[in-house]
């Protein structure tokens, strides 16, 4: 694997799980209810 490629690889998922935690916290955030990243909610 030469080094862009393994920099193309790193600076994806870095970005993927950003904006993985961008979308959880928007969702958090937009709600009353607690949402973790599996799509399950706390209700009472």
């Amino acid at each position: 694997m030469t080094a862009v490629r393994a920099a193309l690889i790193t600076l994806s998922m870095l970005s993927g799980i950003l904006l993985w935690g961008a979308g959880i916290y928007a969702a958090d955030a937009a709600g009353d209810q607690v949402v973790d990243g599996y799509g399950v909610v706390a209700s009472e």
